[in-house]
């Protein structure tokens, strides 16, 4: 006769375990947090350095050699995490007796928890613009804002406290 024992079955605890772990791997890879398999426009030459002893006429001076508008995570109320925390618990707990019940319990709460928090912030997207500037000295500078920029491509600019500026 089979009696209970009050342990977790360990195919039991083997499927809890496997289907949080592929959940957070899925809410990952929903959310951006993977790396996808898109490629990246290719790197443009370096440019042509500088003779050491000539000064850097402006250094805070240079040219926008791109605008991209990107998505990026809005924030998080936590009314996303409270919602996956009690709804992960739930299902969790319905899972095992005993001790595995109570693991699965505390794992689901903590997987819905992620779950949410990332199911939330990927509701609240916002648009940025990413304004690459290629420097007077050769370097390049990535400046992100949240309104469109007033500058176009190709037209001179300074660079001034993380801002962009008319070049006078």
């Amino acid at each position: 006769m089979n009696a209970y024992s009050g342990k977790l079955q360990p195919v039991y605890f083997a499927a809890a375990v496997s289907v949080i772990i592929f959940s957070a791997v899925g809410v990952a890879a929903f959310t951006g947090h993977l790396p996808g398999a898109t490629s990246s426009p290719g790197a443009s030459a370096p440019a042509a350095a500088q003779p050491k002893g000539a000064p850097v006429p402006c250094a805070d001076c240079g040219v926008i050699e791109g605008i991209r508008a990107v998505q990026v995570a809005g924030e998080a109320s936590g009314l996303g995490a409270a919602a996956g925390g009690i709804t992960g618990a739930i299902v969790g707990n319905q899972i095992g007796r005993g001790d595995g019940r109570t693991i699965a319990t505390i794992a689901g709460a903590a997987g819905g928890a992620f779950a949410g928090n990332s199911i939330e912030k990927n509701m609240k997207k916002q648009v940025a613009y990413r304004i690459t500037v290629l420097m007077a000295d050769g370097s390049k500078r990535i400046l992100t804002q949240s309104a469109a920029p007033a500058f176009a491509v190709g037209e001179r600019v300074r660079v001034v406290n993380h801002r962009i500026v008319a070049r006078v």
